[in-house]
């Protein structure tokens, strides 16, 4: 009978920062030194194991920002991945220090399409081959710039613009560096679940990608998505989760015999903690903690974020409180913006700055009616139900009734008045947003700065939450039907 090889591949993507186990219903989950001592009692157990992330280690915590990330790689290396990906918000502290991060990391960090603009030279290294127990195995890190907004900045730093070209640098590499020694092909990617589709779809069989494994878009799997023949799989976010891989290689006629996916529950009942991560993280804690651990306000009740892609409360209460008392009409903010699923009814001062982790300014600009009426639409294409693209809470006032059958509005009104043509809305949004206008909004900003020339009305929004909090207790949110998503 052949002999076959067995080889454990574990991924993780999305943590941000997500260090701190948490009580579910009774059971500890989560937590960077709970996940450590899933990897670690794999890796004792199984001969054969591989560990990847695929993205977005960083933001999210105050030890994450209050270290620049510098944390976050030390509790990384920690966990010894051996190998992993860039995200976008891997570049939120600036490209220049993500390089020095790197320097620091004890782990390869590998991106095809990162580049200087000026000589094309690459970032970092596009791909690396890891061998264990004989196996080759050849991982692929892709990152298009749909989810490199973060560098609009700088302008020396490019990113190849969208997945045929990632595709066609897949191709690439793997004409160039697959080779007969080459076991298993993975693709670990940053771009969101949508977006994987696309690649594969346009990866030719010949490449011989034999395994998508993503991030970005934060997707809840029970199995993989199967296109163009090749598994494509995500853990979800943060560290609850571990995506695990159990693949059967026939070496002789270099091909997987079989393989099984599952997302593993991390908690009390499935991972012991690993007691050296525990150690490091109670340091980093007590680090913040002596910072960061003041009441800032208490809450009515509390306040819920369990969604990006609807109404809620957290996010019609952050979106009152920039809007109150201000310059301008309607305060759109970000759904991403808002970090945490719950918050309250005690608020720390880590707990609102965990909650709203990328503070910027504040701009205000002027849409006409059928401007605002395209910008809407463009928020709410067909592409926003997966969660991956910018979706948005509304101030007081607002109203959508939104038809997706028919992507048609049924209501788009203001303060109890339809939108109309001749209709000029001041509106505030954050600098990130501001940004990268075009992408996000679907509407030309040079037409919009006709409108209005665009003012900066505040240098941190944070300065904002904070002052309005801690000047009003008792603060509550609730969902009022400000956006409706019919059918």
């Amino acid at each position: 009978m052949r002999e076959t090889k067995h080889l454990t591949l574990l991924h993780s993507n999305d943590m941000h920062g997500d260090f701190l186990e948490e009580n579910r219903d009774g059971v500890r989950t989560g937590g960077l030194a709970r996940l450590s001592g899933y990897v670690n009692q794999v890796r004792e157990t199984d001969e054969s194991v591989i560990y990847v992330i695929a993205g977005d280690m960083f933001r999210g915590s105050i030890i994450d920002s209050e270290y620049l990330g510098l944390s976050t790689i030390e509790l990384v290396n920690l966990l010894n991945p051996d190998v992993a990906c860039i995200g976008n918000h891997e570049v939120d502290y600036g490209i220049a220090h993500l390089l020095f991060l790197e320097k620091c990391a004890r782990f390869p960090i590998i991106n095809a399409n990162l580049f200087v603009t000026l000589n094309n030279t690459r970032l970092f290294t596009p791909f690396l081959n890891v061998n264990v127990n004989g196996m080759k195995v050849l991982f692929i890190g892709i990152l298009t710039e749909e989810v490199m907004a973060s560098t609009k900045s700088e302008k020396v730093i490019g990113t190849f613009i969208n997945v045929d070209e990632a595709a066609r640098e897949v191709a690439v590499i793997c004409d160039n560096y697959r080779t007969k020694d080459t076991d298993i092909t993975v693709l670990l990617t940053h771009i969101g679940i949508e977006e994987d589709r696309k690649l594969a779809e346009l990866l030719p069989k010949e490449l011989g990608v034999d395994f998508i494994i993503g991030g970005h878009s934060h997707t809840w799997m029970e199995k993989p998505e199967i296109v163009n023949g090749i598994p494509i799989v995500q853990a979800y976010t943060g560290t609850d989760l571990i995506g695990r891989f159990d693949i059967t290689y026939d070496p002789e006629q270099k091909v997987i015999k079989t393989w099984n996916w599952q997302n593993v529950m991390i908690n009390e009942h499935t991972a012991e903690i690993d007691p050296v991560m525990e150690e490091l993280i109670g340091r980093y804690k007590n680090e913040t903690d002596i910072k960061y651990r003041r009441v800032v306000t208490r809450l009515k009740r509390k306040l819920t974020h369990p969604s990006r892609i609807e109404e809620t409360e957290m996010g019609n209460l952050y979106a009152d409180m920039l809007q109150d008392e201000s310059s301008f009409d309607l305060m759109i903010i970000g759904t991403g913006s808002i970090r945490k699923p719950e918050l309250g009814p005690i608020v720390e001062y880590q707990d609102m700055l965990e909650n709203t982790p990328f503070d910027d300014a504040l701009w205000m600009l002027s849409a006409s009616g059928p401007q605002l009426k395209q910008m809407i639409t463009h928020i709410f294409r067909d592409d926003a139900w997966e969660g991956h693209t910018e979706f948005y809470q509304y101030s007081k006032g607002m109203k959508i009734r939104y038809r997706k059958s028919t992507h048609e509005f049924e209501e788009l009104s203001f303060h109890g008045k339809p939108v109309e043509e001749y209709d000029q809305i001041t509106f505030a949004i954050q600098n990130y947003h501001y940004t990268n206008f075009t992408e996000f909004f679907g509407v030309d900003f040079e037409e919009i700065k006709k409108n209005f020339k665009p003012r900066m009305v505040a240098t941190s929004v944070n300065n904002i939450i904070e002052e309005y909090l801690s000047s009003h207790p008792g603060l509550d949110g609730k969902v009022e039907g400000r956006i409706e998503i019919l059918d």
